[in-house]
This record gives structure tokens, C-alpha cells and sequence, in this order.
């Protein structure tokens, strides 16, 4: 193989960090405010306004009198008398600032709050078969065809919720409304992290996700406050998602996709594409070099392995146990950071709409630390610390809602939980890449993000258990972030290491690295920097 030449070379003379590139950034700056908009819809079409029993006691009362003469207990709420249920309620829509949720429309609550629990636990099963099945798709037909695809699922699966009138059909729809979810944002994020220059991913990556899905998931619940009622919300979600599809025609399949799958001829077209837009002139000695680069990965690929896919991950002890605690990991994350951002309705001294839009607005600031940190003091200790520390300030926040001390300090201990574990998940996304080798990334990584969204379909129980103990969620998440914490410390480091292609190196990748080494540590790594290329 000519050593002069490898992948970021290729991309280093076509264009790295261009015109080409600041458009990819700009599409998945539009994939981040839809992809949060899509997740978050979850939570806001279920929020529930403060209730209480309609009653001959509370009948005749307005709003104001009811607040200050009942309690938001259980009799109060759910019982029509000592013995009888209640089957009418008065909603204090004020709480939620005018917005009718679906969870009031249907009376989803007290007896039949697991109508609603069901429906979001079915859009995790959803989102366990779309990312699986997509992953897999995605190593056949490409990633962008699959990143359309996840889109479309997502624009049906909401446009059918507006219609759904009853549990069966509610839980059916949020489903397929699953099915989009991971892929409709994790395919685009190949993209860009494997067209972009080395040295500017982490920038390029935390920027977009930092300022656009922090932006999308602020101004989330404010758009349904605007239009008052969670239909319009769902329909208002989905008119933008309808230009993705548009994508195909502009932007270039992954190349090195192209490549591991040995179609050295359309991965050429897609780098001429990219030179031709970036203005870059490609010679012939370029298309020699091209030719006998990916030759050579090719050749190396076939002679390390035959026809890998996921399975292949399992069949040697090192990257079976890698891959054990990627999953371990994801699912622990995955769990805490959909748990905390939904955890916002246990506060009734604060709305739901402004704890969810001031915990989001953690998101920018969480993704500037991994833009400023994550490049000096590596991906395992980024990770590993941010998930100790979101434990901590979680379980601080445990300890003050179960002493009744003010919701302020309560919401502070949320929100700064929130920021560390979208530290831990944003960086963990780009680790698992990076540590999945080439040739079944795309199989590997969804499969992680399945592990993680299996885990997640129990997040609205955890949540429910605030109904026996008001700070049970909290200790739950707070002893998930200790536990990931350590399992990240049993991963190798991949900062400025070329991380693998085949199988084979996937096993070798890391080999005797100690368990407490983090590369801030390394001294070396300070005095000779090298490239932070994730691919080789």
C-alpha cells in the first residue's frame, strides 16, 4: 500500500474543511433542531397539567380557590370519595400556560396513567427495531438512504399520533414514530464525521450539536405553548422534516463505506464530487494513489476477515468484552439522559415547560466543555468524570426533593445533572464510533444505540415511582451514573490513535493500557501531538 497516502490524505486533497463541509454542517445543523424536536415530542405531548377530582366540593370552585383549598395527594386528585375513583377531573391549564396536552384530552391519569406510559415505552421498542434493523440496511444501501428513511417513519409515525383515539392505536403509532429514532440523527453524524478534517470534527460536531440541538430542545415546549394544543405541536414537527428527503440530490454517501465495500469506482465519484464542489482540481497521479489506497484497505479487509458483520464483534475475547461494556455503557446513558430530561414534572412549584427549556439550555454549555476538554484530556476521561459528577449532583438533588426544601435547589441539582450526562452522551457518541472498527461501524454503533434504547423503555417507570416516593427517580439515576462511570474506565483511550479498521486491529486496538491511564496524563502525547483522525 503506498504509505504516503491513506484516507485523511485522500479527503485532505479534496477539500477537509471547505464549501462542501460548511454545507454538510449546515444540513446537520437542520438535523439537529428536527431531531430534537422529534425526540422531545414525547415528553411535551404527555405533560400533565395539575388536577384535581371534580367533586361536589370542588364543582362550584374556581381554579384559584381549588389551589388553596385541596392538596396535589393522591384523595385529592384520584379518588371521588373514600371508596370511588374518580372519572372527572378539573385541569389547571394555567400551570402549563394555556396548552392542552393529549394526556388531559384523554384523561390519561390517576387509573389510566398507564395508557400514556405504555404509549412512550412502545416508542423505545420502536426505536430498538428501526436502529437495529436501519444499522444493518445502512451497511447494505448507505447511510444516506437510511438517514431518509428514519425521517420519513418519524414524519408518519406523528402524523398518525394527531389521529390516534385510544391506547392500542396511540402505543401502534408512537411506535412506528420510534422506528426513526436513533438513525434519523446518527446517519448524518457519520456523515460529517467522516467528510470532515481531522483536526476540526470535534469543533464541527459539539458546534452544531451544541448550538442547534440546544436551540431545538429550548424552544420545544415555547412552540407548544404558541399553539396551544398538542395536535397542532405533532403537525408543526413534521412540515419541516419534509425537506430531508431532498438531501439525496445534494449530498455525497459515505465514501468509506463505499470502500469497505470494496465499490472503489462510486467512492471516487463521491470525492470528485466533493473536489469539484470545494473548487479543487484532482489530478491523475490523485486517481493512481485513490485506486491503490483503497486497493490495499480492501485486500486487507479480505485477508483479516470473511463477510464480517455485527456477530463477528463477539468472536474474539477483547472485543467481545469491548464491545459488552460499549453496550453497558450506552444503555446506562441512553436511560439516564432521556430519565433526567423528562424528570420535570415532580416540581409543582415550577412548570414543566420552564424546567424542560432551562434544563435544555445545559445542552450548549455541555457541548463547549467537550469542544474545549475532549481533545486535551481525552474521550475515557470525559466520559468517565462527567457521569460520576452528573451522579453526584443527582443524587444531591434526591436528597434536598425528599427533605422538601426549596424547588429552586431541586431544579439547580437537575439541571446541573442534566449538563454532565449530555456531556457523557454527546462524547460517548463520538467514542463508540471511533472504538468500532470500519468495517461493521455502522452495524456496531447501532447496535449500541439499540442496547441503549432497549434500556430506555423502562425510563417512564423509573419515572412513575415518584408517585411512591417523590426522589426515587433521582437515586435510581444517580447509582446508573456511578455504575457507568466505572464501566468507562475499562475502555482504551482513542485520542490521537488510529482507531481500527478490520477486526484484527479492532482485538489489538488499546492491548495493555491500565485501567486509571488517561491521556491528559501522558506527557509524550503533549510533547509530539499527532493527529486526532478517528479514521485511518
Amino acid at each position: 500500500m503506498n504509505k504516503e497516502f491513506n484516507i485523511d490524505h485522500i479527503l485532505e486533497r479534496v477539500g477537509s474543511f471547505s464549501r462542501y463541509q460548511f454545507m454538510l454542517m449546515g444540513f446537520f445543523c437542520l438535523i439537529n433542531i428536527l431531531c430534537s424536536l422529534h425526540y422531545y415530542s414525547q415528553t411535551i405531548i404527555s405533560f400533565v397539567p395539575q388536577y384535581w377530582c371534580l367533586t361536589d366540593a370542588t364543582a362550584n370552585l374556581s381554579i384559584h380557590e381549588i389551589r388553596k383549598s385541596f392538596s396535589h395527594s393522591d384523595s385529592d386528585q384520584c379518588m371521588a370519595s373514600e371508596d370511588v375513583k374518580c372519572n372527572e377531573w378539573i385541569y389547571d391549564y394555567d400551570f402549563l400556560y394555556g396548552y392542552k396536552s393529549m394526556t388531559s384530552e384523554y384523561n390519561w391519569i390517576c387509573q389510566n396513567a398507564w395508557k400514556s406510559i405504555t404509549g412512550q415505552s412502545f416508542y423505545f421498542i420502536g426505536s430498538v427495531m428501526g436502529t437495529l434493523i436501519m444499522g444493518i440496511l445502512a451497511d447494505v444501501y448507505g447511510r444516506l438512504k437510511v438517514l431518509i428513511a428514519a425521517h420519513i417513519f418519524g414524519i408518519i409515525g406523528n402524523f398518525l399520533t394527531i389521529f390516534a383515539t385510544n391506547e392500542f392505536i396511540f402505543a401502534f403509532c408512537r411506535l412506528v414514530s420510534g422506528i426513526a429514532t436513533d438513525n434519523n440523527f446518527v446517519m448524518m453524524y457519520i456523515l460529517v464525521l467522516e467528510y470532515i478534517s481531522p483536526k476540526m470534527r470535534t469543533f464541527g460536531l459539539n458546534l452544531c450539536i451544541g448550538i442547534f440541538y440546544c436551540l431545538g430542545s429550548v424552544l420545544s415546549p415555547w412552540l407548544a405553548v404558541y399553539l396551544q394544543n398538542w395536535k397542532l405541536y405533532l403537525l408543526a414537527t413534521i412540515i419541516p422534516a419534509i425537506i430531508v428527503p431532498s438531501f439525496y440530490f445534494v449530498l455525497q454517501d459515505s465514501a468509506q463505506w463505499l470502500i469497505s465495500k470494496n465499490k472503489t469506482d462510486e467512492a471516487l465519484i463521491c470525492y470528485q464530487q466533493i473536489a469539484k464542489f470545494n473548487r479543487r482540481q484532482l489530478d491523475d497521479k490523485f486517481i493512481q494513489d485513490f485506486s491503490k489506497t483503497v486497493s490495499g484497505i480492501n485486500s486487507q479487509m479480505k485477508s483479516d476477515e470473511e463477510k464480517p458483520n455485527l456477530l463477528s464483534l463477539f468472536k474474539t475475547p477483547r472485543l467481545r468484552k469491548l464491545t459488552l461494556i460499549l453496550f453497558l455503557k450506552s444503555m446506562i446513558i441512553t436511560l439516564n439522559y432521556d430519565a433526567i430530561s423528562k424528570n420535570v414534572e415532580g416540581l409543582s412549584e415550577i412548570s414543566p415547560f420552564t424546567l424542560f427549556s432551562l434544563s435544555s439550555a445545559a445542552i450548549l454549555p455541555a457541548c463547549v466543555v467537550i469542544l474545549l476538554f475532549q481533545d486535551k484530556i481525552g474521550r475515557k476521561a470525559m466520559a468517565s468524570a462527567s457521569l460520576l459528577v452528573s451522579g453526584i449532583f443527582i443524587g444531591c438533588s434526591s436528597y434536598l426533593l425528599a427533605n422538601r426544601n426549596p424547588a429552586v435547589f431541586v431544579a439547580i441539582g437537575l439541571i446541573i445533572g442534566r449538563f454532565f450526562i449530555t456531556i457523557a452522551y454527546n462524547s460517548g457518541a463520538q467514542y463508540a464510533t471511533e472504538l468500532m472498527p470500519t468495517i461493521v461501524r455502522a452495524q456496531g454503533v447501532a447496535a449500541t444505540h439499540v442496547a441503549g434504547y432497549a434500556f430506555t423503555f423502562i425510563s417512564p417507570y423509573i419515572l412513575y415511582t415518584a408517585t411512591f416516593f417523590n426522589a426515587m427517580p433521582s437515586l435510581i439515576l444517580a447509582a446508573l451514573s456511578f455504575c457507568a462511570a466505572v464501566c468507562c474506565l475499562f475502555l482504551p483511550e482513542t485520542l490521537n490513535r488510529k482507531t481500527p479498521i478490520s477486526l484484527a486491529e479492532g482485538e489489538e486496538f488499546g492491548r495493555g493500557e491500565k485501567f486509571f491511564y488517561f491521556a491528559c496524563f501522558d506527557k509524550a502525547q503533549k510533547q509530539n501531538p499527532k493527529s486526532t483522525s478517528v479514521f485511518s
